[in-house]
């Protein structure tokens, strides 16, 4: 097996055996994409090292294991990968279950955060990272981010920031959707910055560069949660996420979800023709027919398109997105509708305000604003962003 070019937090916490973790009480929120270069879960590797006593587990969205679908209610009694070992789950039936209790963390003198995250600001996992982080604040412990690739890579920055009014658990703090900055530079800001003032470290990564696509760092891609089953997936989802807040099927229920967007409705040839006359860079539009086995539309028989990304580094997903949004909306302006569901234990807002961060992307598909005028704004609040993050930045 080929050596990765990248080592992630956690092997450079277990390449000493963790010895600044002997003969404390550890807690561990990790996910199924916890795992060591060898394919080793964080628990198991954590756990056979002389004098660290791991006693308590933390499952963010979907499991520990990722055997839970999107905004599905996580029961305590999960899979049990530990004998005598009690999970926590941080995604249950409301809201107030996002955040870990104080009399979970009772007792344990460190708290490691090992999640891979996907570089987009709408990704769940990092809230539950912000979340421990104040929860470990009142309970008097410690967090310990282990830091992991950001798979997007750390350059490229897109979209505007969450409005105030519009934070939610698809967006916080005031990010751009493309954030450029992984797990552990995000800890550090939310420590500082918005005002967090847990006591924090962060275990760096060694090797990693911030022009790196996941793929380049040699370490084997793990699917975070159920329907981000590869990097392609990963670098659509800026964008594509925002089919949530549509009565467009996201793809999820095949086997490319968010590369995969339509309706029963869509007419594909005219919905590809129209977006490939567009000319948005790096992105070719292929028509096809699809049935979902779960999830919007589950069953029923789909048109639409396959979004195929032929240059990544020329790309930008979250214009993408929209793109489609407003083409399905001006060619089946009958049929096309928002979301109107309670989304991610949000009842009053409509789910693609909380996904855009404000009311801006309904107004621009809407046709009540130009979508020029968003990009320009996104322009000066990115510029504010790279001003207050570069003094997060861990990496050259």
């Amino acid at each position: 097996m080929k050596k990765p070019k990248v080592k992630t937090g956690l092997e450079i916490l277990l390449q000493d055996g963790a010895k600044a973790l002997r003969g404390g009480r550890v807690g561990l929120l990790a996910h199924a994409a916890s795992v060591t270069s060898g394919l080793r879960y964080a628990w198991d590797a954590l756990s056979g090292l002389p004098g660290v006593s791991l006693v308590r587990l933390f499952s963010p969205e979907h499991g520990l294991m990722g055997t839970f679908q999107d905004m599905e209610n996580i029961p305590r009694e999960q899979p049990q990968p530990m004998q005598g070992v009690p999970i926590f789950s941080l995604y249950g039936a409301d809201a107030g279950s996002l955040r870990p209790r104080v009399r979970m963390l009772k007792g344990l003198d460190v708290l490691l955060a090992d999640v891979q995250d996907i570089g987009s600001r709408y990704y769940t996992y990092l809230y539950t990272v912000a979340y421990c982080m104040e929860s470990c604040r009142r309970a008097g412990a410690e967090v310990w981010v282990l830091d992991r690739p950001n798979p997007l890579g750390g350059v490229r920055i897109e979209g505007g920031r969450v409005a105030p009014g519009y934070r939610s658990f698809v967006g916080r703090y005031p990010l751009p959707v493309r954030h450029g900055m992984t797990v552990g530079e995000c800890a550090l800001m939310i420590n500082d910055a918005f005002g967090v003032g847990c006591r924090l470290r962060v275990v760096p990564m060694e090797g990693w560069r911030r022009d790196m696509w996941y793929d380049e760092s040699g370490l084997p891609w793990v699917m975070p949660s159920p329907n981000m089953p590869f990097l392609e997936t990963a670098v659509v989802y800026p964008g594509a996420c925002l089919i949530e807040g549509t009565n467009l099927s996201e793809g999820r229920g095949t086997t490319r979800p968010f590369e995969i967007v339509g309706a029963p409705w869509i007419e594909p040839a005219a919905m590809a023709a129209s977006l490939n006359r567009i000319g948005l860079p790096g992105v070719a539009f292929r028509p096809l027919f699809f049935r979902p086995t779960f999830n919007k539309h589950a069953g029923r028989s789909c048109g639409g398109v396959q979004i195929h990304v032929m240059n990544r580094d020329t790309f930008l997903p979250h214009l993408t997105g929209i793109e489609v949004i407003r083409c399905a909306r001006r060619l089946w302006p009958g049929e096309f509708d928002w979301r109107r569901e309670p989304y991610e234990f949000e009842t009053r807002r409509l789910a693609i305000d909380l996904l855009a961060g404000g009311t801006w992307l309904r107004r621009v598909v809407e046709e009540k604003v130009t979508l020029s005028e968003c990009v320009n704004a996104w322009s000066r609040e990115i510029r504010e962003f790279e001003k207050v993050r570069s003094k997060y930045l861990l990496y050259s």
